[in-house]
Protein backbone atom coordinates (compact mmCIF):
# COMPACT_ATOMS: atom_id res chain seq x y z
CA UNK A 1 0.00 0.00 0.00
CA UNK A 2 2.59 2.69 0.82
CA UNK A 3 4.26 1.69 -2.28
CA UNK A 4 1.53 2.40 -4.26
CA UNK A 5 0.75 5.72 -2.38
CA UNK A 6 4.24 6.81 -3.32
CA UNK A 7 4.02 5.49 -6.72
CA UNK A 8 0.66 8.17 -7.37
CA UNK A 9 2.98 10.83 -5.34
CA UNK A 10 5.89 10.56 -8.10
CA UNK A 11 3.90 10.42 -10.99
CA UNK A 12 1.57 13.56 -9.50
CA UNK A 13 4.93 15.30 -9.31
CA UNK A 14 6.07 14.52 -12.08
CA UNK A 15 2.91 15.35 -14.15
CA UNK A 16 1.71 18.29 -12.35
CA UNK A 17 4.98 20.06 -10.41
CA UNK A 18 4.23 22.71 -7.94
CA UNK A 19 0.61 22.14 -8.43
CA UNK A 20 0.98 18.87 -7.52
CA UNK A 21 3.04 19.87 -4.34
CA UNK A 22 0.51 21.76 -2.90
CA UNK A 23 -2.73 19.36 -3.71
CA UNK A 24 -0.39 16.20 -2.25
CA UNK A 25 0.47 18.73 0.76
CA UNK A 26 -3.19 19.55 1.34
CA UNK A 27 -4.85 16.19 1.20
CA UNK A 28 -1.66 15.15 3.96
CA UNK A 29 -2.79 17.83 6.32
CA UNK A 30 -6.55 16.79 6.00
CA UNK A 31 -5.79 13.36 7.45
CA UNK A 32 -5.39 11.68 4.19
CA UNK A 33 -2.77 9.53 4.21
CA UNK A 34 -0.09 10.91 1.62
CA UNK A 35 3.30 10.83 3.18
CA UNK A 36 4.97 14.24 3.15
CA UNK A 37 8.64 12.09 3.50
CA UNK A 38 8.18 10.98 -0.06
CA UNK A 39 6.22 14.44 -1.63
CA UNK A 40 8.82 16.98 -0.13
CA UNK A 41 12.09 14.86 -0.42
CA UNK A 42 11.17 13.68 -3.89
CA UNK A 43 10.95 17.45 -5.07
CA UNK A 44 14.03 18.27 -3.60
CA UNK A 45 15.71 15.84 -5.85
CA UNK A 46 13.96 17.39 -8.92
CA UNK A 47 15.08 20.68 -7.62
CA UNK A 48 18.62 19.37 -6.96
CA UNK A 49 18.22 17.96 -10.88
CA UNK A 50 17.17 21.56 -11.69
CA UNK A 51 13.93 20.46 -12.46
CA UNK A 52 12.20 22.75 -9.46
CA UNK A 53 13.06 25.62 -7.37
CA UNK A 54 14.19 24.53 -3.72
CA UNK A 55 12.41 27.83 -2.40
CA UNK A 56 9.09 26.98 -4.73
CA UNK A 57 9.39 23.70 -3.34
CA UNK A 58 9.23 24.33 0.36
CA UNK A 59 6.54 27.20 -0.13
CA UNK A 60 4.27 24.93 -2.05
CA UNK A 61 4.36 22.37 0.86
CA UNK A 62 4.27 25.25 3.11
CA UNK A 63 1.31 26.60 1.71
CA UNK A 64 -0.51 23.08 1.00
CA UNK A 65 0.35 21.95 4.91
CA UNK A 66 -1.53 25.46 5.36
CA UNK A 67 -5.25 24.73 3.45
CA UNK A 68 -5.11 21.89 4.54
CA UNK A 69 -4.72 22.70 8.02
CA UNK A 70 -7.46 25.32 7.54
CA UNK A 71 -10.15 22.64 6.39
CA UNK A 72 -9.22 20.26 9.90
CA UNK A 73 -9.67 23.81 11.76
CA UNK A 74 -12.69 24.51 10.29
CA UNK A 75 -14.44 21.58 9.96
CA UNK A 76 -13.38 20.75 14.16
CA UNK A 77 -15.82 24.06 13.97
CA UNK A 78 -18.47 22.75 12.42
CA UNK A 79 -18.56 19.44 14.63
CA UNK A 80 -19.16 21.53 17.76
CA UNK A 81 -21.87 22.95 15.69
CA UNK A 82 -23.62 20.27 15.55
CA UNK A 83 -22.31 18.53 18.72
CA UNK A 84 -26.03 19.00 20.40
CA UNK A 85 -27.77 17.01 17.88
CA UNK A 86 -25.71 13.85 18.04
CA UNK A 87 -25.46 12.28 21.40
CA UNK A 88 -21.91 10.63 20.39
CA UNK A 89 -20.58 13.96 19.76
CA UNK A 90 -21.76 15.17 23.17
CA UNK A 91 -20.19 11.68 24.85
CA UNK A 92 -16.91 12.35 23.08
CA UNK A 93 -16.09 16.07 23.20
CA UNK A 94 -18.10 16.32 26.71
CA UNK A 95 -18.24 19.74 28.64
CA UNK A 96 -15.32 18.72 30.74
CA UNK A 97 -13.40 17.49 27.67
CA UNK A 98 -14.50 20.82 25.98
CA UNK A 99 -13.07 22.75 29.43
CA UNK A 100 -10.10 21.12 29.67
CA UNK A 101 -9.26 21.51 25.53
CA UNK A 102 -9.46 25.17 25.95
CA UNK A 103 -7.52 25.40 29.10
CA UNK A 104 -4.83 23.49 27.11
CA UNK A 105 -4.94 25.58 24.48
CA UNK A 106 -4.89 28.80 26.39
CA UNK A 107 -1.86 27.63 28.30
CA UNK A 108 0.42 25.68 26.00
CA UNK A 109 -1.00 26.46 22.41
CA UNK A 110 1.38 28.16 20.86
CA UNK A 111 4.20 25.01 21.55
CA UNK A 112 1.74 22.57 20.47
CA UNK A 113 0.75 24.03 17.32
CA UNK A 114 4.38 25.04 16.27
CA UNK A 115 6.64 21.94 17.59
CA UNK A 116 3.16 19.59 16.58
CA UNK A 117 3.66 20.57 13.04
CA UNK A 118 7.44 18.99 13.05
CA UNK A 119 5.85 16.00 14.59
CA UNK A 120 5.35 13.33 12.39
CA UNK A 121 1.92 11.57 12.87
CA UNK A 122 0.79 14.75 15.25
CA UNK A 123 1.40 17.15 12.50
CA UNK A 124 -1.33 15.73 10.67
CA UNK A 125 -4.35 16.15 13.26
CA UNK A 126 -2.94 18.63 15.37
CA UNK A 127 -5.42 21.32 13.79
CA UNK A 128 -8.72 19.63 15.20
CA UNK A 129 -8.26 20.13 18.77
CA UNK A 130 -7.18 23.97 17.89
CA UNK A 131 -10.38 23.90 16.35
CA UNK A 132 -12.37 22.06 19.17
CA UNK A 133 -10.24 24.91 21.59
CA UNK A 134 -10.95 27.94 19.19
CA UNK A 135 -8.12 28.64 19.07
CA UNK A 136 -7.02 32.33 18.15
CA UNK A 137 -7.24 31.86 13.84
CA UNK A 138 -4.37 34.75 13.53
CA UNK A 139 -2.11 33.08 16.13
CA UNK A 140 -3.12 29.48 14.34
CA UNK A 141 -2.24 30.80 11.20
CA UNK A 142 1.19 32.30 11.63
CA UNK A 143 2.08 28.98 13.64
CA UNK A 144 1.02 26.55 11.51
CA UNK A 145 2.65 28.48 8.27
CA UNK A 146 6.02 28.93 10.05
CA UNK A 147 6.24 25.13 11.65
CA UNK A 148 5.27 23.85 8.46
CA UNK A 149 7.89 25.86 6.32
CA UNK A 150 10.53 24.21 8.70
CA UNK A 151 9.38 21.02 8.06
CA UNK A 152 9.06 21.54 4.50
CA UNK A 153 12.47 22.81 4.57
CA UNK A 154 13.72 19.99 6.34
CA UNK A 155 12.05 17.31 4.37
CA UNK A 156 13.17 19.44 0.59
CA UNK A 157 16.54 19.77 1.75
CA UNK A 158 17.12 16.06 2.79
CA UNK A 159 15.84 15.15 -0.85
CA UNK A 160 18.15 17.75 -2.45
CA UNK A 161 21.01 16.63 -0.13
CA UNK A 162 20.58 12.75 -0.85
CA UNK A 163 19.97 13.08 -4.23
CA UNK A 164 19.45 9.72 -5.78
CA UNK A 165 19.42 7.80 -2.68
CA UNK A 166 16.44 10.15 -1.36
CA UNK A 167 14.16 7.36 -0.58
CA UNK A 168 16.36 6.26 2.48
CA UNK A 169 14.37 8.68 4.39
CA UNK A 170 11.37 6.45 4.22
CA UNK A 171 12.46 3.43 6.33
CA UNK A 172 13.40 6.24 9.24
CA UNK A 173 10.30 8.08 9.00
CA UNK A 174 7.92 5.17 8.94
CA UNK A 175 9.84 3.60 11.86
CA UNK A 176 9.40 6.96 13.84
CA UNK A 177 5.18 7.21 12.46
CA UNK A 178 4.99 3.20 14.25
CA UNK A 179 7.31 4.43 17.81
CA UNK A 180 4.53 7.89 17.56
CA UNK A 181 1.54 5.96 16.47
CA UNK A 182 2.04 3.60 19.86
CA UNK A 183 2.91 6.40 21.99
CA UNK A 184 -0.55 7.45 21.14
CA UNK A 185 -2.16 4.31 21.94
CA UNK A 186 -0.88 4.22 24.83
CA UNK A 187 -1.74 7.16 26.29
CA UNK A 188 -5.35 6.87 24.51
CA UNK A 189 -5.60 3.30 27.19
CA UNK A 190 -4.51 4.97 30.00
CA UNK A 191 -6.54 8.28 29.44
CA UNK A 192 -9.33 5.23 29.08
CA UNK A 193 -8.47 2.76 32.22
CA UNK A 194 -7.95 6.33 34.26
CA UNK A 195 -11.24 7.22 33.03
CA UNK A 196 -12.97 3.99 34.32
CA UNK A 197 -11.22 3.84 37.18
CA UNK A 198 -12.88 7.54 38.66
CA UNK A 199 -16.13 6.26 37.13
CA UNK A 200 -16.09 3.30 39.60
CA UNK A 201 -14.45 5.93 42.47
CA UNK A 202 -17.02 7.68 42.40
CA UNK A 203 -19.67 5.03 42.56
CA UNK A 204 -18.35 4.19 45.54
Amino acid sequence: MFALISNVVIETIKYLGYPGIFILMTLESVNIPIPSEVVMPFSGFLALQGNLDFWLVALMGTLGNLAGSFLNYFLAEWILGIREKYKVLRIILSERHLKKTDEWFKKYGSYSIFFGRVIPVVRTFISLPAGIGKMNIGKFTYLTFFGSFLWACFLTYVGFFLGNNWTLIQDYFRQMDYIILAAIAAALLYWLLRRRKRKKDSLH
